[in-house]
Formats: C-alpha cells, structure tokens, sequence
C-alpha cells in the first residue's frame, strides 16, 4: 500500500487560480493518490450549497482520478449532538443527492471528522460507530469509499489489551483512517511523541500525519520517514496558517511522497 498526499484544504479558492498549486501536483503527478480537506465554512456551512467559488472548484478537483475530496465537520470531542452532526453531513451528501443532475461534479467521498476523542469510552464509542455507520450505509449522496477519517490529533490510547487485538480502533468507531499526530514538528521529534507513537501504534493502513513547521533542509527527510509510518501524509514548513497557504515547502513535500509511493510500488 503506498503513501498518499492529503491535503487540508481551508484555503478560500477567491479566485480560479487560487488553487492552482495544488492542481498543478495533482497534474503532475497521476499515479500519486490525494486525500483533500474540503471545509467551506468550518464545516460545509448552514446553506444547502456552499458559496460559488466552492461550486466552481471543488468539481475541479472530482475530474482528477487520483483525487479523492473529503467534507471537514468538528464534533467536539464527541460532545456536539449527533443529530447535528449528522445533519452536517447530510449538506455534504446533499450536494450531490439533490443538485447533481444540476452541477456535475459537486460532491465528497467521505468525511474528515475533527476533535474526535483518544481516550477510550463506552459512550463515546457508541457516539463514533453511530457517526460511521451513517456516513457508511445510511446517508445518500456520498460518493465513493465513504472515507471515515478522524483526527484526535493524537494517537487513539485503546484499553490494553485490546479486546480486538487485530483491530484496535473498533474502540473508537473504527474510522478508516486516524491521524495519530497534528503537532509542530520540534514536537513531533520529542521523546514523549515518539513514545505515545509506539506504544498506541495504528496499522500502516489507517495512520495519517500532519506536521508543521518542519525546516525547510529537513522535509525531505521528514516525509520519507512519515511515509514509512502511515499512508496519509501531510507537512510544511509554515507555522501559521499552515492549511491556509501551500507555503514554499508543497513542492518538496509532494516530490517527497511521490518518491516514496514510487519507492513502495504495489506493497
């Protein structure tokens, strides 16, 4: 299974252009697989629709095959009730399931949950197996896998031993993908992090990363290493407004995964 770019995409597209760097990876780079954040409003607003910048480019995006585009929703740590959160992703299923036959390639393949929980619970469990079965078999209008990814930021600290050793993250919903950490990367690199890594280590499959400001002479290096972690893999060098710009490291940190998907062929 090789690496692919994810990309949290909160960058406003203001203009036909404004995300031209990211089309211009994706053109470049066809056999390398993009998991992009779509998130109009902090989530997908309180319209049915979003704004027509959004209309414009997001079927920009679906056109590409390698490109799989995900709707961001925040839960709180499980604590927004679940039917307003399931009537957030219904705008996302909507899109298509209602004005499909109007505007082609308006819709998302999944759901990007943020502010999921780490710490295990018998209520938040129910809370997130809820969650996934509606974005898995109950919601129409998704597209594609139905991608579940949640980002507790931090690894998923299951109760040892799991009580499915082979699958660890059925205590947290069993999302189809985690990202174990959303740190700076003088963070990342501490023993602490590294440490909580091993000890609550997730599949290859199902593991995502996202770390910012990493030195410019470092991302290389750093990508390669994440790629060797997880499937999912995000990094810059900015420390600010870091899923608002692609910053002067996209180039290096998209040639960086690329190498490493090339590297892992069919693995």
């Amino acid at each position: 299974m090789r690496p692919c770019v994810v990309m949290p995409l909160y960058i406003y597209p203001l203009t036909s252009t404004t995300w031209q760097p990211l089309y211009d990876a994706i053109t470049a780079n066809p056999s390398l697989d993009f998991v992009i954040i779509v998130n109009p409003n902090s989530g997908p607003g309180t319209e049915p629709l979003p704004g027509g910048d959004y209309i414009r480019e997001v079927p920009k995006l679906n056109a590409f095959p390698n490109v799989r585009t995900v709707g961001y929703i925040a839960i709180d740590y499980c604590r927004k009730p679940l039917d307003q959160v399931c009537a957030e992703i219904s705008v996302y299923a909507n899109w298509d399931r209602e004005y499909g036959d109007q505007i082609e390639g308006l819709y998302v393949e999944g759901i990007f949950v943020d502010e999921t929980h780490n710490h295990f619970d018998d209520g938040r469990m129910s809370y997130l197996e809820r969650l996934k079965c509606f974005v898995k078999d109950e919601v129409a209008g998704l597209r594609g896998e139905r991608l579940v990814i949640h980002n507790p930021g931090t690894p998923p600290e299951y109760v040892f031993p799991p009580r499915n050793r082979a699958r660890p993250l059925a205590q947290f919903g069993t999302p189809d993908a985690v990202c174990v950490s959303e740190v700076p990367y003088d963070t990342f690199v501490t023993d602490d992090v590294q440490t909580r890594l091993q000890t609550y280590r997730l599949p290859y499959a199902c593991s995502m990363f996202q770390i910012s400001g990493v030195p410019l002479d470092r991302v290389g290096a750093t990508v390669t290493d994440l790629c060797k972690r997880g499937r999912y893999v995000f990094a810059t060098d900015l420390n600010e407004d870091f899923y608002e710009s692609f910053g002067p490291s996209w180039g290096l940190f998209v040639d960086a995964v690329a190498a490493a998907a090339a590297g892992r062929g069919n693995k």
